[in-house]
């Protein structure tokens, strides 16, 4: 499917599907005027007969309703002056997912003239983008029978060119993180058996391959043993597969630039060790290596977009399996950091790969670090599946990152990592445990991670309500926060320059 941006008359667009957007109370944008005149008022007739209402998500295709146009998808809006962000990208994605089963070719969407509270021309072309992509999305690599997706062109149409440069910026950006985000979303939604740990190393060499400016390195556990790696590879031993440490290092910055790095969780497969998941909640635990998927993902948005900048991705890849070989609840482990940590639940596995990965970082002397990882389940009763749990040791670092989710749609909430939530996880045997009880469940995983990051500016994202929709018949990845991540390397990008 090829992007475009067009500035076209609508009127003038026979052969191609017209996505126009129109609002509650029968208001039209300027596109849905310009169909409603060479229409003869088709369009405000469907309101006057209670055809449409407008209201925000509301889809009613027309097949052949007027003599110029074959096919047009009106799409509505809500009230006037009250569309959010979420609720425009929302539409686009209702939008797409209609066409997405037609033998629809071409489509040409007009819905850069809705009024968006606060937004630019060019923040619509790139969400309006995304949000095509998003709806077209389809992982059907093990089905028997494949999905066409007919779509060959989309075109985001403009009024004019006055904003022309600015728009196809937006739309480059866009290009990159669909791909980035396409990718995150396929490596999620993988299963387990494919999906390995040896499989993610496979993927990140493949992509030192296509981009030359990525650096691929990878750890087995005899090296990680030697390092000291003890907490790491505690979570590897009742498995059957070995752990991986990743490495990539993507070079787009200056030689001597500080690098951003990026951590993220790889458990390719959770059953919660020894401390054994019930059967329903092992369902969707391939996906607790969304954050894994995001570090690839995010490096292969800044390498398609060639951002001067320096980052470095380092993935802990590891299952987490019962066994007699699999260690304990009671377990004292040692962790690359030199701190010790009693194990009280082996299902809080993956603080314990991200903490020598945290250790890790430290020879690249990172500028920031930033992890991601599916972490906890009371993250999702905290803030459900719209908003990614944020906690920082540095505050710039934390506004920098709500305020990049702010602007690519892609929205974190703050959360505290006051001092006494660190006496939860205090243990009478070891330097700390690594859970502490069911209050604050999100916070505590938070603090635990905070102990192995004194050394630089850290936050971590706690991606387990936003990654990926984990239960029932629509369960599938999202590729977040790959469009939040990306627009906070740009916004670094554009402070530096």
């Amino acid at each position: 499917m090829k992007l475009n941006l067009k500035v076209a008359p609508p009127q003038s667009q026979h052969k191609t599907c017209l996505i126009i957007g129109a609002y509650e109370g029968g208001q039209l944008t300027s596109a849905a005027k310009d169909i409603d005149k060479s229409a003869k008022g088709l369009i405000k007739q469907l309101f006057t007969d209670g055809l449409f209402k407008g209201k925000a998500g509301e889809v009613l295709p027309l097949f052949r309703s007027a003599q110029d146009f074959n096919h047009i998808v009106l799409v509505g809006l809500g009230k006037q002056g009250a569309l959010s962000p979420t609720g425009f990208r929302r539409l686009i994605v209702t939008a797409a997912k209609s066409l997405s089963g037609t033998e629809t070719d071409t489509i040409t969407c007009y819905l850069t003239d809705a009024e968006v509270q606060g937004k630019s021309l060019a923040w619509k072309v790139r969400q309006i983008a995304e949000a095509c992509s998003d709806g077209y999305y389809c992982f059907d690599l093990f089905k028997s029978e494949k999905r066409k997706n007919h779509l060959k062109q989309f075109i985001i149409a403009l009024p004019d060119n006055k904003q022309l440069k600015a728009c196809e910026t937006a739309l480059a950006e866009a290009q990159a993180i669909t791909h980035a985000v396409t990718l995150t979303k396929n490596l999620a939604n993988t299963p387990s058996n494919i999906c390995t740990p040896s499989f993610l190393a496979d993927q990140a060499k493949e992509l030192g391959k296509q981009y030359r400016d990525i650096k691929v390195t990878v750890l087995n556990e005899t090296q990680m043993q030697k390092l000291g790696m003890g907490a790491l590879l505690a979570v590897s031993r009742g498995s059957a597969e070995e752990a991986k440490l990743i490495c990539l290092e993507y070079h787009g910055g200056k030689k001597n630039q500080a690098p951003v790095a990026l951590v993220g969780k790889g458990i390719t497969f959770d059953t919660g060790g020894n401390s054994l998941k019930t059967p329903d909640n092992m369902v969707g635990m391939k996906y607790d290596m969304c954050g894994a998927a995001t570090v690839l993902g995010t490096l292969t948005a800044a390498a398609e977009l060639k951002l001067p900048i320096n980052v470095v991705g380092i993935i802990p890849a590891v299952e987490n399996m019962p066994g007699g070989s699999a260690y304990k609840p009671e377990d004292i482990l040692t962790s690359l950091s030199g701190q010790t940590i009693e194990v009280i639940s082996t299902d809080a596995e993956g603080r314990l790969i991200l903490c020598d990965a945290l250790t890790y970082c430290e020879r690249f002397k990172p500028d920031v670090v930033i992890d991601i990882a599916t972490l906890t389940g009371a993250v999702v009763i905290a803030l459900g599946t719209h908003a990614t749990g944020l906690m920082s040791n540095d505050e710039p670092l934390a506004k920098a990152l709500l305020k990049a989710g702010i602007e690519s749609n892609d929205r974190a909430w703050q959360l505290p990592l006051w001092d006494e939530y660190q006496e939860q996880i205090e243990s009478p045997f070891a330097d700390m445990a690594n859970v502490g009880g069911r209050p604050a469940g999100s916070i505590t995983a938070g603090c635990f991670l905070s102990r192995f990051a004194k050394k630089f500016h850290w936050a971590h994202l706690d991606v387990a309500g936003t990654a990926a929709f984990m239960f029932g018949p629509e369960r599938s990845a999202t590729g977040r926060p790959v469009p939040m991540l990306t627009q906070f390397l740009i916004d670094r990008v554009n402070h530096e320059n």
